[in-house]
């Protein structure tokens, strides 16, 4: 079909400061047939009013109200009830540009493939903004898809920023009950494609939130980042064994993500010993790794030097880029 329904699913709660800024981006959408699915998850604000405000406003939105299930319940519960021939979702505290729905879908026409990837830029609160795009674009086969995602090299694990033909979701759904569900989801959707087109501009715009999920203190939770690393490296490793030293690499990256979480707290000694033995432990892995990034190679040559240390530059490092 030229002109698919593509269905938007925004997982809504308690996000009525943010979530104005997100809907008039996607009433914005240059690419007009949308199918706009509000999964409101048990919000407390005022977010339940907005989104039946937006249905009467707009006749391609339809909201669904449930009980709070955390964000993961949301995604699938728009999942279950989206009629698009294909999927993306925004997060409802970030907003895209004008263009992000017609971007993705001409990368999938012009390739013919089932799925594509676009960029985006981080938005800090000091109101600096980290641009991860460029320009150009380029079909990559899975394997190279999931090699660049393993690295962090411009491809990454979120749900957001890419476009999904529904069949992809063929018995696949988001974690529920977890957090860093993406990490646990992406790289599955991606090995069911043959090759993926990356266009390297950035339409989605990504707000760096403190309190956020991922961004705030740390809780035994946020080891799920661990358990969901492990089972990717593990899955893709099964089926392209080549890409073992990379997904090693990724390992010993979520290793370092949750103790950067943890610097700032005297509990959870343990725990912070199980992962600096972790890294520690793979530092060949990531010294004698040529495509290991010099951010991996930095810390680790700081923690090895001290742990006083890599949390000094960490912390300093941190309150630079966010403006704290």
């Amino acid at each position: 079909m030229e002109n698919p329904l593509i269905s938007v699913i925004l997982p809504i709660y308690n996000v009525e400061k943010y979530l104005p800024a997100c809907m008039e981006s996607i009433f914005a959408q240059t690419y007009q047939n949308l199918e706009i699915i509000l999964v409101d998850d048990g919000s407390t604000d005022n977010c339940c009013g907005l989104c039946d405000e937006y249905a009467e406003k707009d006749k391609r939105v339809v909201v669904y109200h449930k009980k709070n299930g955390g964000l993961s319940d949301a995604r699938n519960y728009g999942l279950e009830h989206a009629r698009g021939e294909y999927i993306t979702f925004v997060d409802s505290d970030d907003y895209v540009d004008d263009d992000y729905v017609e971007y993705l879908l001409l990368l999938i026409n012009r390739y013919h493939s089932r799925m594509s990837i676009c960029q985006h830029r981080v938005r800090y609160n000091n109101g600096s903004v980290k641009e991860m795009g460029s320009a150009g674009e380029e079909e990559l086969t899975a394997q190279r898809c999931l090699e660049r995602m393993l690295y962090h090299d411009v491809i990454d694990t979120s749900a957001w920023a890419k476009l999904y033909h529904r069949d992809l979701f063929d018995g696949v759904r988001y974690p529920v009950n977890k957090i860093f569900e993406d990490a646990a989801t992406t790289y599955i959707l991606m090995m069911r494609c043959d090759r993926i087109p990356v266009g390297y501009e950035s339409k989605y715009n990504y707000i760096f939130r403190n309190n956020s999920i991922v961004n705030s203190g740390f809780k035994r939770s946020k080891l799920d980042l661990l358990d969901a690393t492990d089972k990717m490296a593990e899955d893709i490793t099964q089926k392209y064994p080549e890409l073992k030293k990379a997904a090693v690499r990724r390992q010993v990256y979520a290793r370092f993500s949750t103790l950067n979480q943890m610097l700032e707290s005297s509990d959870y000694l343990e725990i912070k010993e199980e992962l600096i033995g972790y890294i520690k432990r793979h530092k060949k892995d990531i010294f004698c790794n040529r495509e290991a990034p010099k951010r991996d190679k930095a810390g680790l040559l700081l923690l090895m030097l001290s742990y006083r240390l890599y949390r000094f530059c960490w912390l300093r490092y941190r309150k630079q880029i966010m403006g704290e």
